[in-house]
């Protein structure tokens, strides 16, 4: 396996540009083969799951033409199967998005059942509820979600729980459907609404992206577009915590500002000075944080994703910090890793989804290595040396390209 070892311990000084968000990018891919004409996508994050779905999309038949790392053309007009199912494809949240894009072209899918992170209980009821309210027998054997309709049929939806997965693939779905559909309590995160944009440029008819209430016209077939996905707000929000881990002044360029308010937010309350520019936020920190009280909700609120990485430099703050997840039931199991490291740590509530950090021992060194170990606990080896798994390879290296020096980071990859 292809890992970095890194030795930190220096304050953070350059810029960085951030890459394009993967859950955009992950359900735009499968919406391109919803038209049987050429699709350009561009700004793609060079990651595993965007290979493994790109993969699966080409044994399907599609034409998939990579042009470069981060370039895709796409064509679904010589798609000849509609059952998606490998190895790979299983191991991944995202592969449930073609069950949408494919129900929506052909009126029938056959698909994985999604796999991903072990995080928490990610069911894909709402999904199903919404493909079956648009007229989709919906059924699960052989792992398998298998979904087939002689005609999808717009309809009022109502999501019983806000569901960013469950709202793209309803709205693929349903941007192919005949008549008007209605998606209620919808998720408003940015990616949302990239993949509604993107939908749109291709001849979609869809209203309110970003609110709780997205409307959708169907339509008979759509046409090709280029389109560029949005920056990803995790990456920039991981290169502004680790900034504020480690101390320095680090520019984050290629970033939409707006998506990273709920970051910026706790990192002003915890000491940090934040910059904002028309697409690049800059972090300013010393090093010498305060304690404050985060709760993990869904967009605008501060966001799950981030919540490790909160963890860790409220894990050096001054004072008593309490995180609260209130979106996933099993995201704390990086904390057997940062308690190893020094820190003090403690879950509380009824569903162990508060934590409570406390001021933490000065043998506690999180900085830059740290905040990449919680990210990837299992590959920490040490308080002074982290090997972090070559996944992060677009996340680290810029990292070390602007840092070498004053990092003392040894850059290579050892296997």
């Amino acid at each position: 396996m292809e890992q970095y070892v890194i030795k930190g311990g220096n304050p953070l000084n350059g810029e960085v540009e951030i890459g394009g968000a993967k859950n955009a990018a992950l359900a735009i891919l499968a919406a391109a083969i919803m038209t049987d004409e050429t699709v350009t996508i561009e700004n793609l994050p060079n990651v595993r799951d965007i290979n493994v779905l790109l993969q699966a999309i080409a044994e399907i038949g599609a034409m998939v033409d990579r042009i470069d790392a981060h370039t895709v053309k796409i064509n679904g007009s010589f798609i000849k199967d509609v059952t998606v199912d490998n190895e790979f494809i299983r191991r991944i949240r995202a592969s449930y998005y073609l069950i949408g894009a494919l129900l929506g072209k052909y009126k029938k899918a056959e698909v994985a059942l999604p796999g991903g992170c072990d995080i928490g209980s990610r069911p894909i009821d709402l999904h199903i509820k919404g493909f079956r309210a648009m007229g989709a027998e919906v059924d699960i054997a052989h792992g398998l979600v298998i979904a087939e309709a002689e005609k999808l049929n717009g309809t009022h939806i109502y999501l019983d729980k806000v569901s960013v997965g469950a709202t793209i693939n309803i709205m693929m779905a349903a941007s192919m459907a005949e008549g008007k559909t209605v998606i209620e309590n919808a998720a408003k995160e940015p990616h949302v609404v990239d993949v509604a944009n993107f939908l749109n440029s291709m001849g979609a008819n869809i209203r309110g992206a970003g609110t709780d209430v997205i409307r959708i016209v169907g339509v008979e077939k759509l046409h090709k577009t280029e389109y560029s996905v949005i920056p990803d707000q995790i990456e920039a929000g991981t290169f502004m915590f680790a900034a504020a881990a480690a101390g320095g002044d680090v520019l984050v360029k290629d970033v939409i500002p707006k998506h990273l308010e709920a970051t910026t937010a706790k990192l002003v309350e915890a000491g940090c000075k934040v910059e904002e520019f028309d697409d690049a936020v800059r972090i300013i920190s010393d090093g010498k944080l305060h304690h404050t009280q985060v709760t993990t909700l869904p967009y605008p609120g501060f966001p799950t994703d981030m919540q490790p990485q909160m963890a860790v430099i409220l894990g050096i703050a001054e004072g008593t910090s309490t995180v609260t997840e209130s979106i996933f039931e099993n995201r704390f199991k990086y904390l057997d890793e940062l308690a190893r490291m020094g820190a003090n740590v403690k879950v509380e509530g009824k569903d162990n989804n508060l934590l409570e950090l406390i001021a933490a021992d000065p043998a506690f060194n999180m900085t830059l290595e740290q905040l990449e170990a919680c990210m990837d606990p299992a590959r920490y080896t040490g308080r002074s040396e982290i090997q972090v798994t070559a996944f992060l390879k677009d996340v680290v290296q810029p990292i070390l390209d602007a840092n070498k020096e004053l990092l003392g980071v040894k850059a290579d990859i050892s296997v």
